[in-house]
């Protein structure tokens, strides 16, 4: 077990490290800074609300996550594929479990790192009314959870497809429709609004928004997050040996 952790540590390590001096990082950070703001101070509107709420704020990560999450994993597996470095990886003495895991938490490592430098934003409006700080954390997990599914989901994508492109693409249309599915079950049956709402990433978001931790939500996103990162697993077994 801790030799286990020791080679996912190191895989995570080495991911991590790749990112930090890559540019495109840098670029995806400050795009994810300006758009929150612009969305939380512009487009909503923030300091003429009546109330002081980071609700409209923490509102903002599911949209942004759309284009942010593809622009991160689209090269985790498509890009080794096309440099043929994953077929190194398969040498290696590490289990599939290993590889996916490692490339998983050095993700959220970054995700973690972005979410780190929107701090700011509380922490300056926290003098302008009597905000939770137990809320505010209860939101900044719900985020660290939606973006944990989304990573998996973006990993599980990119190892289906030969190119970033591509990867790129689907994993914005698969990430564009669980989070905006559930803005489309008013007129609808209430069995199916129900279904749809229970696959809908921003439904089970939106307790955390509100400041409510659901163990329920928690589940959602737990689970779904170890079934796309298995998937990943299976899919790299099968290339292994097709």
């Amino acid at each position: 077990m801790k030799a286990t952790v020791c080679r996912i540590a190191i895989l995570a390590r080495k991911e991590l490290f790749s990112w930090l001096v890559s540019p495109a990082l840098y670029g995806i950070t400050v795009f994810f800074l300006v758009f929150i703001s612009v969305w939380f101070y512009y487009i909503q509107r923030f300091f003429a609300m009546d109330i002081a709420s980071l609700r409209p704020f923490f509102g903002s990560f599911p949209q942004v996550f759309i284009f942010i999450i593809p622009a991160l994993t689209m090269k985790a597996w498509a890009e080794e594929k096309k440099l043929g470095s994953v077929e190194i990886l398969y040498t290696l003495p590490f289990n599939e479990w290993e590889l996916v895991l490692g490339k998983f938490l050095s993700y959220l490592a970054v995700i973690f790192g972005m979410l780190v430098l929107t701090l700011p934003v509380p922490l300056t409006l926290l003098p302008l009314s009597n905000f939770d700080l137990g809320v505010i954390l209860t939101e900044y997990t719900g985020v660290m959870l939606l973006g944990a599914t989304a990573l998996a989901i973006g990993l599980s994508l990119s190892s289906i497809v030969k190119n970033q492109a591509a990867a790129f693409v689907g994993t914005v249309v698969v990430l564009l429709t669980l989070i905006l599915l559930s803005n489309f079950t008013q007129n609808v049956h209430p069995i199916l609004a129900s279904l749809i709402n229970f696959v809908s990433l921003s439904f089970h978001f939106e307790s955390f928004s509100r400041g409510l931790l659901d163990s329920r939500d928690m589940a959602f996103f737990l689970l779904t997050t170890w079934l796309f990162l298995f998937l990943n697993t299976q899919i790299l077994i099968f290339r292994k040996w097709s």
